[in-house]
C-alpha cells in the first residue's frame, strides 16, 4: 500500500516538473519571437522615419531653390525697370537723392551704376563708388557681363564686398549698352525661410515617440547638425553613446540621418506580454496537473480497493478472494 502511495507522489512530481519545464521553454521561445518581432518593427519604423526626415529635408531644400529662382527673376525685372527709369530721366543718373527715391519706388535696398569696365561710378551709396568687378570674389561674379551686353545676371544670397551683408544683386545693361544698372536687395523673406529650413529646426520639429531620437549629421565632418535632443547638436555622431539604443543609419547626399530607439522602448511591452503568457501557461499547467492528479487519484482508489479486497487485514497476505480470482484466471480446460 505504501508503495502505491509512493508511486503516485513520484508521478505527480514528474508531472509538476514537466509542466514547469514546458512553461520555461515556452517563455524562452516567446522571448525569442518577441525579440525578433521587435527588431523587425524597429527596423521598419526606423526606415519610415528615415525616409520622412530625408523627404522633409529634400522638400525644404527644393522649396528654398524654387524661392531663390523666383526671387532672381523678380530682381532682374526690377533691375531692368530701374534702367528704364534712369534712361527716361538722365538727370537722376548722378543724383543720389533721386536714385534713393527710385530705389524706394522699386522696393530695392541699393542701386549702383557701373561703367563699361565694370566700375561703380554712381548709386545710392557713395561709399561704394570706385568698387569694380576686380574688387573681390562677390563682385567678380558679374565679370561675364563685360563679354555679353545682352546678358542679365542675379547672384545668390552672398555677403557683399564692403560690409559682408547678406544681399542678392541683379544686374543688366541699359539699352545703349554703355552702362550697367545693378540693384541690391536684402532678401529678408528668403533669409527667414532659410533659417527656418535649417537642419536643426527641421529635425526639432519632427514628431517622435518617447524613447526615440533622430540625428542628422554632415556627411563629411560627421558633426551633428540637427537632433531631436538639442544637447547632441555639435557632437560627432561617432562619439555619441549608442550602447542602449538600436540605431539605423542612412546617408542621403550631404547628410547622414540616424534613428535611435532605446532598448527599453519595447521592453515594457515585452515584459507585459511575457507576464500574460506566463500566467496563462501557469493556469493551464495547474489545470493539467489537477486533471492528471484526479485521474491518478481514481486509479489510486481502485488500486487501494483491489489491495484491501485481496489482502487479509491482520496478516497482510492474500486472502481467499485473491485465491479465487487467481484460480478463475487459470484455464483448466487445457490438458
Amino acid at each position: 500500500m505504501q508503495k502505491i502511495k509512493y508511486d503516485k507522489v513520484r508521478q505527480l512530481d514528474k508531472i509538476v516538473f514537466l509542466a514547469l519545464g514546458l512553461i520555461l521553454v515556452a517563455l524562452v521561445i516567446q522571448m525569442a519571437i518577441l525579440n525578433w518581432i521587435n527588431n523587425r518593427n524597429i527596423s521598419k519604423m526606423s526606415e519610415v522615419l528615415l525616409d520622412r526626415v530625408v523627404n522633409v529635408i529634400e522638400k525644404k531644400e527644393q522649396d528654398e531653390k524654387d524661392m531663390i529662382a523666383s526671387l532672381k527673376e523678380d530682381y532682374i525685372v526690377r533691375a531692368k525697370a530701374v534702367a528704364y527709369i534712369i534712361n527716361a530721366n538722365p538727370e537722376a543718373e548722378k543724383d543720389v537723392d533721386e536714385l534713393k527715391k527710385i530705389a524706394k519706388l522699386m522696393a530695392v535696398d541699393e542701386i549702383h551704376l557701373l561703367d563699361a569696365t565694370g566700375k561703380i561710378y554712381s548709386g545710392t551709396i557713395p561709399e561704394y563708388y570706385g568698387y569694380s568687378f576686380d574688387s573681390g570674389e562677390q563682385m567678380a561674379y558679374f565679370k561675364p557681363m563685360l563679354k555679353d551686353k545682352k546678358l542679365t545676371m542675379c547672384q545668390d544670397v552672398t555677403p557683399n564686398t564692403s560690409e559682408a551683408k547678406e544681399m542678392m544683386y541683379a544686374i543688366t545693361w541699359n539699352e545703349a549698352g554703355n552702362k550697367m544698372i545693378q540693384v541690391g536687395i536684402e532678401p529678408k523673406r528668403l533669409l527667414n525661410e532659410v533659417k527656418q529650413n535649417e537642419v536643426s529646426n527641421v529635425v526639432a520639429d519632427m514628431p517622435v515617440y518617447k524613447g526615440m531620437e533622430i540625428l542628422v549629421a554632415d556627411a563629411d565632418t560627421k558633426i551633428v547638425a540637427g537632433a531631436t535632443d538639442s544637447s547632441k547638436i555639435g557632437q560627432e555622431i561617432d562619439s555619441i553613446d549608442m550602447r542602449n539604443y538600436r540605431c539605423v543609419e542612412k546617408q542621403d547626399g550631404a547628410y547622414i540621418v540616424a534613428v535611435m530607439v532605446e532598448d527599453s522602448y519595447y521592453l515594457q511591452g515585452s515584459l507585459f506580454a511575457i507576464l500574460i503568457v506566463g500566467i496563462y501557461l501557469t493556469l493551464a499547467s495547474c489545470c493539467m496537473v489537477y486533471m492528471l492528479s484526479k485521474v491518478m487519484k481514481e486509479k489510486y482508489e481502485k488500486e487501494k480497493f483491489r489491495y484491501t479486497s485481496n489482502t487479509a487485514e491482520l496478516t497482510r497476505c492474500y486472502n481467499r478472494h485473491a485465491y479465487e480470482e487467481d484460480i478463475n484466471k487459470l484455464d483448466l480446460t487445457k490438458e
